[in-house]
């Protein structure tokens, strides 16, 4: 069955594959199929995992500290409700939508699409379902709400007489492991050849459909894709530009972020304000290194890789350039997947301001 290459759109002949081995793309070297024959069980049940231990994290305790004789008890929600109450309702709504929400849609979206696959069963709905449980993987970051967790947990214990993590705090480092193995054991092809399979491809024209990968003719464009319902496009029109402004208005404000302070820390008779840079080094200077390394390349690396990356490629389209197309696409591939990494800041204030 043909289907096309979701990272350079170069259409494919799968051969049959046995368990274990893995198709490359043979232009840009992205992986096509992982054949397992426990993927969609496996993924199934650590997606079920995740989404039963989403309760206990949200409702029970996170954080607990005694800090100048007042005690303080946070929950996952305690950070958007203390950001709401200072004015920072866009930030609230961002943390509560990615942290709060999500993981639950996400999730309970993932366990009916794994679970109608495992029994069979194939409803009108289960492409679209399954294309939003995708779709949301990336706005859904609780392995980041965890690392932001433990730089709040690290930059309070040095002020606070009693810390310790609760129940709920347990329960959501079970949350972001299951939600990190889910990812790694879904095989996404398995599932949508499960919905529908391939079809063979027709002389002419093609197109592909950017979430599902399945091939159609181009007098198809404009409709619904047959297997995951998502509009069918050749090209986003204004992309090029939309992605230019919002490049453009990230660099300008990625220096003034760096420059001005993060959060400022209110105790007694004083104020202490902190960059990202003096987190950083706030880390080390407390031995705790390995997170002080993860949280200067999420801060400042990542979103500089980001911005240097993607700016390269929008020179390049421009100027309709056809040198190193396959480090570019790897590139792409790299800020695609290690993107969400660099929203643990804003997280990081979410944590810290109720404590």
């Amino acid at each position: 069955m043909t289907i096309a290459c979701p990272d350079c759109g170069t259409l494919q002949q799968l051969p049959v594959l046995r368990r274990g081995d893995i198709a490359l793309c043979p232009r840009c070297d992205a992986r096509l199929e992982r054949v397992n024959a426990r993927s969609v069980s496996a993924a199934l049940a650590c997606a079920l995992t995740t989404l039963l231990l989403l309760f206990p994290a949200n409702l029970l305790t996170l954080f607990s500290l005694r800090i100048f004789g007042i005690s303080v008890q946070t929950r996952l929600g305690s950070g958007v409700i203390a950001l709401a109450d200072k004015g920072w309702v866009l930030l609230a709504l961002m943390v509560g939508a990615s942290a709060l929400v999500l993981p639950f849609v996400r999730y309970g979206l993932l366990v009916l699409a794994l679970g109608c696959v495992q029994l069979g069963q194939r409803p009108r709905w289960l492409g679209r379902v399954f294309r939003w449980a995708i779709l949301l993987d990336r706005w859904t970051m609780p392995e980041v709400f965890l690392i932001a967790c433990a730089v709040g947990y690290a930059r309070i214990a040095s002020q606070a007489s009693i810390i310790f993590v609760g129940a709920g705090g347990y329960c959501f480092v079970g949350v972001a492991v299951m939600a990190m193995l889910s990812r790694a054991l879904l095989d996404r092809r398995t599932v949508w050849r499960a919905i529908a399979s391939e079809r063979v491809a027709q002389p002419g024209a093609v197109l592909s459909c950017t979430v599902c990968d399945l091939v159609v003719p181009m007098s198809e464009e404009g409709k619904d894709c047959p297997r995951c319902a998502l509009k069918l496009r050749a090209r986003w029109p204004g992309s090029w530009a939309r992605t230019l402004a919002l490049v453009i208005a990230a660099l300008l404000l990625y220096i003034p972020a760096n420059i001005f302070p993060m959060s400022v820390t209110y105790y007694p008779g004083r104020l202490q304000s902190y960059r990202i840079v003096d987190g950083v080094m706030a880390l080390f200077g407390a031995g705790l290194w390995p997170l002080g390394v993860l949280v200067s390349c999420t801060s400042i690396g990542i979103p500089v890789m980001k911005l240097a990356g993607l700016g390269w490629c929008l020179l390049s389209v421009q100027q309709h350039s056809t040198r190193y197309l396959r480090l570019k696409t790897h590139f792409y591939r790299i800020i695609d997947e290690a993107g969400r990494w660099s929203s643990v800041d804003p997280f990081i204030i979410a944590v810290i301001v109720p404590l």
